[in-house]
C-alpha cells in the first residue's frame, strides 16, 4: 500500500454517498479530507486496523490533498509518531487508510447534519 493512489471500501463508498446527499459537497477528496480531519481530532487509536479497499471509488494522493499534500502528509506522520509508530511510508498509508474510513465512519453516523455549515461547526467545535 501507498500514498500514491488511495482506495476506499464498498461501505466508506455507500457512506459517503449519504453524506454526499446530505451535505451538498459532491467532491470525494473533499469529503474525504474532512473525514480524516474529524478522526485525527479524536486522539484515540482506530480499532479496525485492516481495512478491504474493494469499491470503485480511488483518487490520487494529489487529488485527494489537492495543495495541501505537503501537510496532510506532516499530519500523518505525526500521528503515526503519536500512536508509537515509525513513521514509515507503510505505517503513514496505512494509517491515512483507517483514519480515512473511521472518520467517514464518523460523518456518517452524524444523521442531523444536514449542511456544509454544520460539517464546518463540527470541525470548529
Amino acid at each position: 500500500m501507498s500514498l500514491e493512489t488511495i482506495r476506499l471500501s464498498k461501505t466508506a463508498r455507500d457512506q459517503l454517498v449519504w453524506i454526499k446527499r446530505h451535505t451538498g459537497i459532491s467532491h470525494w477528496n473533499v469529503l474525504c479530507r474532512w473525514a480524516l480531519a474529524v478522526s485525527l481530532k479524536d486522539p484515540s487509536t482506530p480499532l479496525v486496523r485492516e481495512i478491504v479497499t474493494d469499491s470503485n471509488v480511488e483518487m490520487s494522493w494529489r487529488t485527494f490533498a489537492g495543495d495541501h499534500g505537503d501537510i496532510y502528509l506532516a499530519l500523518i506522520q505525526q500521528r503515526c509518531v503519536s500512536d508509537g509508530e515509525e513513521p514509515t511510508d507503510k505505517n503513514v498509508a496505512n494509517t491515512l487508510l483507517v483514519h480515512l474510513h473511521r472518520g467517514v465512519g464518523y460523518l456518517h453516523g452524524m444523521r442531523d447534519m444536514r449542511s456544509i455549515s454544520e460539517l464546518i461547526g463540527l470541525a470548529v467545535n
